[in-house]
Parts: structure tokens; C-alpha cells; sequence
């Protein structure tokens, strides 16, 4: 067993110490494909019986047992930091908690939307915790940030406001990411693997209140079919989640919370793609015309940034 305890004593990504904003920028990039087609192991799963908030309650034991042994050795960090990992990973988690749940009530690319209206918030949250200062480019992100919302909640007429519980959860996973974020910021001394089970434990626990709270309305799967087959989807999306969510949170340590959000419009790209391709949901000329916008709105915050 020498291998394994070796294992656990080195880092799961090499690029844990060292880590420069060229190299952070490339792996959320790549994060953010990744992020883009996950809403395809959700629908699947749903398929099979884990209706609404079951699917990612699956999903997130599956990864906290996995990362588990690699976590236990950090004991004296959780005890000293818990404070930070309790804001930073267990708000991002929830971030995550409801953007799985809302990927499952509500349409694929309305659900990525309404979340990567994170550059707005992480505008706001720059300017009053980060010391920047309001310039005219930041006022144009915020511009095209709140009209494209109110295209996305508000195209085919009446007030532009959330409606359903999927466009709630989707609007607050956004708001509760770049809170989260801007945390992982402060603290780039605690290791990337525990922000990660940090990560897994937040969404678990939203994810359980969410189910408390919406018992026989939403999220509670009807029968579970606890084969063979379903356990080795499980394994096999849990191993894709874990490197999808350590590309997410690394870069977090170095990055600007408005500047993960920017770069994590990849997964806009590669979400509304597939979503086209394989969900059969509809993208029409108001979907188009919000995803110009949101983009717009974080290419604003960008340069807001150089300036």
C-alpha cells in the first residue's frame, strides 16, 4: 500500500504551488467546457430515477467519498481555517447545489444565463470590498448585465423577474459563486483539495435542505433502482466532476471573482452548443440576444480590469 499513502501525500494537481494567472486562466477555460456539457449526467441520471435535487445528492456523496483520504491528513488546516472554508467553499458549494438543481427544473442555456450573471455581481462586490473604483466600463458591464437579465426573465413579456423555482436557484447560484470566490481569493493558503471537499460538503448539505424544504413538490425521485448499472454512472460522473470543479477552484486563488466569471464563459459557449444540439430545447433570437449581452457585460468588466 505504499503507493496509495504516497498518493495521498502529493498534490492531485501539480499546478497547486506556483500558480500564475496565465496558467489559472487556461485551466478555468478548460473548466468551463467541461462545465458546459455537465448538465448531460444530470438529465441522465434523471432519467433514471433521481428526479430534481436527488441527482446531485448522488453526485456529491460520490465525490466527498472519493476525495475523503486525500482530505484527512489536512486536520490542523480545517481546524485553524474553518472560517474561511465555512465562507468561501461552502457558499460556492451552495452555488453549485443550486445550479445542478436548477439545470434539472428549468432550461439548459436560461439556467446558465442567469448564473453567469456573476460579472455583475462581482463588479459590485469589487467595488465594495475590493477597493476598485466605479469607471465608465464597469457602469457598462452592469448595463448589459441587468438588460440581458431582464431579456432572459423578460422577452416574451411581463415583469423581467424570476418565475420559477429553476430561474430563482440559477439567479442565487450566481450571487452566492462570486460571494464564494471572492473568499478563495483571501486565502490561497489553504490547499486546493480541501477547498474542493469543502466544495462537496456545501452543495451536500443545500442540497439536503433543499430536499427537506421542497419534499413532495420537487426532488424526491419517485423509486431509485439501486443496480449495478447506476452505480458505475454514478462512479463515472463523479470522476468527471472532481477535475471539473479543481479547474474551477484553483484559478480562484489568483483570480478576481469578475475574472473567473469572464473566463468562465466557456462554459456559455460550449452550454448553449450543446444544449442546441442534444437537449431539444429552444434558442431563439431573445436567448441569442441575452448571451450577446451577459458576454458583453464581462468583456466590459475585463477591461474595467487592464484599466
Amino acid at each position: 500500500m505504499r503507493w496509495y499513502r504516497a498518493l495521498l501525500h502529493r498534490p492531485l494537481l501539480r499546478v497547486d504551488m506556483g500558480l500564475t494567472q496565465t496558467r489559472a486562466s487556461l485551466l478555468i477555460v478548460l473548466g468551463g467546457c467541461m462545465w458546459g456539457v455537465y448538465w448531460l449526467p444530470l438529465r441522465h441520471l434523471e432519467e433514471l430515477g433521481f428526479a430534481g435535487v436527488s441527482a446531485g445528492i448522488a453526485l456529491y456523496i460520490g465525490c466527498l467519498v472519493v476525495l475523503l483520504p486525500f482530505t484527512l491528513r489536512f486536520g490542523a488546516i480545517l481546524r485553524t481555517q474553518w472560517r474561511v472554508l465555512l465562507f468561501s467553499s461552502l457558499l460556492t458549494g451552495a452555488a453549485f447545489s443550486l445550479f445542478t438543481t436548477a439545470l434539472v427544473l428549468t432550461d439548459v442555456i436560461r439556467a446558465i444565463l442567469l448564473f453567469y450573471l456573476t460579472p455583475a455581481w462581482g463588479t459590485i462586490l469589487g467595488l465594495l470590498f475590493l477597493g476598485e473604483r466605479l469607471d465608465w466600463a464597469r457602469i457598462l458591464a452592469l448595463f448589459f448585465a441587468f438588460v440581458g437579465l431582464a431579456v432572459i426573465l423578460g422577452g416574451h413579456g411581463g415583469i423581467p423577474i424570476p418565475r420559477t423555482t429553476g430561474d430563482i436557484f440559477a439567479l442565487l447560484s450566481g450571487i452566492f459563486w462570486a460571494f464564494g470566490s471572492m473568499g478563495f481569493l483571501k486565502a490561497p493558503e489553504i490547499p486546493t483539495r480541501v477547498q474542493v471537499f469543502g466544495f462537496f460538503l456545501g452543495a451536500l448539505v443545500l442540497s439536503l435542505i433543499t430536499l427537506g424544504v421542497m419534499q413532495g413538490q420537487w426532488g424526491v425521485p419517485i423509486s431509485i433502482s439501486w443496480d449495478p448499472t447506476m452505480l458505475g454512472y454514478i462512479l463515472v460522473y463523479t470522476l468527471y466532476m472532481i477535475p471539473m470543479v479543481f479547474l474551477t477552484i484553483l484559478p480562484a486563488t489568483v483570480l478576481s471573482p469578475a475574472r473567473i466569471g469572464v473566463l468562465l464563459m466557456s462554459e456559455v459557449v460550449v452550454g448553449a452548443i450543446s444544449a442546441a444540439l442534444f437537449s431539444g430545447e429552444v434558442f431563439g433570437a431573445l436567448e441569442a440576444l441575452g448571451t450577446l449581452l451577459i458576454i458583453a457585460a464581462a468583456l466590459f468588466e475585463v477591461l474595467g480590469k487592464k484599466r
